[in-house]
């Protein structure tokens, strides 16, 4: 289906349902987003500090209300955004997991939309009926070592009973002290996610958590399900397929499934991959779009409307994606011919200070991948895999590649340099051919799970693609994406 008949199906949907203001309202929301973004955080590997004076900005602003509620085990504030006047009150909290920034970014986007002249008579009817509440970054000292778990070692999303950590204390203590009728747990989820069975990733996914064992659907949890529903086709105007369903297995630690039979309506969104948007910038805007657009259906109430079997209607998650996969390739063993699939994942490694990342990519699947989908996906009938060589000249030292044009190199087969110093505290090479230290003795090329993805395919006996480090180049064009390749010693 093309984008112009799933936005005309979309429009008829809230015409039949009564939503056609609140589709309006959403286009108007995603076209106006960049008025309100806030610049300072652009970046995934956001810190405790970096929202500190973000937070002191809208607690100068008479309709923000700002309280501290607790602190982490390193002793960073949790502190508790509120704004609004109405008797309905939603709680939002994220990042329990430190490595799932997402949505704190879009929260301080909201924070400048609420805080803005625009949109004066949607906010009015949002503010007067709920009263909002933002715990961002519950998880700070997890955030500054961008890891999931906190300092303790302990998944907060996994001690809602026990309430080991201090962090979990206090989300236990503010959803018990507002008593919310909603509750939006916001996370990032693997950006290897694909809505079930094609090849679209799992941008967004959604989850109304269960309640218990049998997953009975109370008032509590169904109300969840039609907001779901609602948000899930906001987001079906601005990235179509890409939404998927958790599995709603019950979970008795999890504060999520907790949360929901505590009485407050739980909805989980986790940010998942989109094209080209490593830094999740897109997905943050539809966390903004469609967050925002639930509040206000939720100030309505028309979400009541919704019939919860549609519910059910939304793709389950799936993991099946990789970065990159080749299909068809031909390659030798033994003297023998075989025809693979090979599915690569370009896997990041943290830099000092966990502010950036570099990549370090593997082969994560060999065989029949028939059932498996790639952000990007070569067919490589008639192309046959072929063991790149060591250019025969050594550099100096590292100033030296600046001489080098790496895709001629390629062309020739030649997919390592050898430099005879090499700096210890770099770590990635910014070319696409791995660097290699003076006695470093490149390993025989044997295809296997696991192994740094660095090959050639070769067609009538040239090299026409190059895989460097999990990145595909097409050495004819010079065309592909590339981020950086290793460095041994």
């Amino acid at each position: 289906m093309n984008m112009k008949l799933t936005t005309f199906f979309l429009f008829l949907f809230f015409i039949n349902t009564g939503f056609s203001q609140d589709y309006d309202i959403t286009s108007k929301l995603y076209g106006t987003y960049e008025k309100y973004k806030e610049e300072k955080l652009d970046k995934r590997r956001i810190k405790h500090h970096e929202i500190q004076p973000l937070i002191a900005k809208h607690a100068a602003n008479p309709l923000f209300t700002v309280t501290k509620v607790g602190e982490s085990i390193e002793g960073r504030d949790l502190k508790l955004i509120s704004i609004g006047t109405g008797d309905t009150n939603v709680f939002l909290w994220s990042q329990m997991h430190g490595d799932e920034p997402t949505a704190t970014q879009a929260i301080f986007d909201i924070f400048n939309f609420l805080a803005s002249n625009g949109f004066k008579s949607e906010k009015q009817e949002i503010l007067s009926n709920l009263t909002l509440h933002f715990l961002p970054m519950l998880n700070p000292d997890g955030a500054e070592r961008y890891q999931r778990r906190n300092l303790l070692g302990v998944d907060i999303n996994r001690d809602a009973l026990r309430l080991q950590s201090p962090e979990s204390k206090t989300l236990k203590r503010v959803r018990d002290s507002l008593e919310a009728d909603f509750g939006f747990n916001l996370h990032d989820q693997s950006t290897y996610y694909n809505a079930e069975r094609t090849e679209k990733p799992a941008t967004i996914s959604y989850l109304a958590p269960a309640f218990n064992y049998e997953k009975d659907i109370n008032e509590t949890r169904a109300n969840a399900m039609k907001i779901i529903v609602f948000m899930n086709n906001i987001i079906q105007k601005y990235a179509p397929g890409q939404v998927g369903r958790y599995n709603d297995d019950f979970e008795p630690r999890a504060f999520g499934d907790n949360i929901q039979k505590w009485g407050t309506s739980t909805i989980l969104i986790e940010s998942g991959g989109y094209s080209n948007d490593v830094e999740k910038q897109e997905i943050r805007k539809l966390n903004y779009v469609s967050i925002l657009s639930a509040f206000y259906t939720i100030a309505e109430e028309n979400y009541k409307e919704i019939p919860i079997e549609e519910y059910s209607k939304i793709p389950e998650n799936d993991r099946k994606l990789f970065d990159l996969k080749i299909t068809n390739a031909t390659y030798h063993l033994l003297d023998k011919a075989y025809k693979l699939d090979i599915g690569i994942n370009r896997l990041e490694v943290d830099k000092k200070e966990n502010t950036d990342f570099w990549y370090s990519s593997r082969i994560l699947e060999l065989g029949d991948l028939s059932t498996y989908y790639g952000y990007k996906t070569l067919d490589a009938t008639d192309y046959t895999i072929k063991q790149g060589k060591v250019y025969p000249n050594e550099l100096h030292n590292m100033d030296d590649i600046n001489q080098i044009n790496a895709i001629d190199l390629l062309k020739q087969g030649y997919t390592y340099l050898r430099v005879a110093r090499l700096p210890l505290e770099k770590l990635e090479s910014p070319i696409p051919m791995n660097i290699i230290g003076s006695t470093y003795k490149v390993p025989e090329f044997l295809l296997q799970i696991g192994i740094n993805p660095t090959f050639l395919l070769e067609k009538d006996g040239k090299p026409e693609y190059a895989v460097i480090n999990g990145f595909l180049l097409d050495l004819n064009t010079g065309e592909g994406v590339f981020n950086n390749a290793m460095i041994y010693r």
